[in-house]
Parts: C-alpha cells; structure tokens; sequence
C-alpha cells in the first residue's frame, strides 16, 4: 500500500523539507579521509555516489563549515571506507563534531599516497581528487579511483530516520 501525496498542504523548500525528505532515505554509510597539515581527517558520509565506470569516478559532499573541510580542499588524493553494520561506533565517531576521530580505538594506518585508511571496513578506496565544485554550503568533491580493496566481510551499514541501523531480511 502506498501514501496518496497530499497536494493540498504541500511545504515550502527549506531546509528542513530537504532534512525531513532525506530522513526517509536510506543510504549506505562511508567515511571519507584524508592527510591534512596538522594530521589525518575525515568525516562520515551518506552522500557517497558512483559516477562513471570509465573512468572509475565517484563524488560525495562535504560542508565548508566542517572540521575536515580544510584538509578535503587542500587533499590531491582522499580515502573513502564504506563500513559494515559492525562499525556503528565508527560512524558515530567521525560523524561527532570534536571527536578525536584518529585516537583509539580507531584502527588506520597509512595507506597508498600516505591517505588514512581504516582497518576492518568492507570496502575502500583511494582516489585522486578531480574537482570540487561549490553547492551552496558545500562542496561536491568528484574523484577518481586510484587503488581499493572490495574483499571485506559483512554487510553493510545503512542510515536512516536520523540513526545508523542495519539491513532486514
């Protein structure tokens, strides 16, 4: 059964129409990462779209306001983690303003172009970054894959009415 729109009392753009439209969007859930001057950032993402097969390119948004904005603008290459529904703690990490997001129990190491790759995602990447296009407060960042791993265990974690949840069978 679905919803009959109701077109009489339909709301104003804004954000929190946009806000209230997303919540009932479920989206995988990444982290994006990258080197910056005084250390490794990065922020979790639900933006995260494939763009092109040939050449392997993908895009997310990030805020200008963001903690991780300075080190993203400056970055020519950026890691991007897509995380299990085991790393829920993860998520909530570098999805916290002021969360030290690198300390313990965070596990990374340096990964290829010296970006910050997590340990024990299902997937990640390293791309180079191709432009960052402004979007009202943000930017779309467009980038190139480099080199990856798609070989991790479990399933994915998704977001959804504002909390991370998992998929139902």
């Amino acid at each position: 059964m679905t919803a009959t729109p109701d077109l009489t009392t339909p709301q104003l753009a804004s954000p929190d129409l946009l806000r209230a439209v997303f919540r009932r969007h479920a989206a995988g859930v990444a982290v994006i990462t990258a080197r910056g001057a005084s250390g490794p950032a990065g922020f979790t993402a639900t933006s995260l779209t494939s763009v092109s097969a040939d050449p392997p390119l993908l895009s997310f948004g990030i805020g200008t306001g963001g903690s991780s904005w300075p080190a993203v603008s400056e970055a020519d290459h950026v890691g991007v983690h897509i995380l299990g529904e085991h790393q829920r703690e993860l998520a909530a990490t570098f999805a916290r303003s002021g969360a030290d997001r690198f300390g313990a129990p965070t596990a990374w190491r340096e990964g290829p172009e010296g970006v910050p790759v997590l340990d024990d995602v299902l997937a990640w990447l390293v791309c180079r970054v191709h432009a960052r296009v402004p979007a009202g407060d943000h930017r779309i960042v467009l980038a190139e894959v480099v080199v990856g791993d798609p070989a991790g265990a479990g399933r994915p974690l998704l977001y959804h009415q504002g909390r991370f949840t998992e998929l139902r069978d």
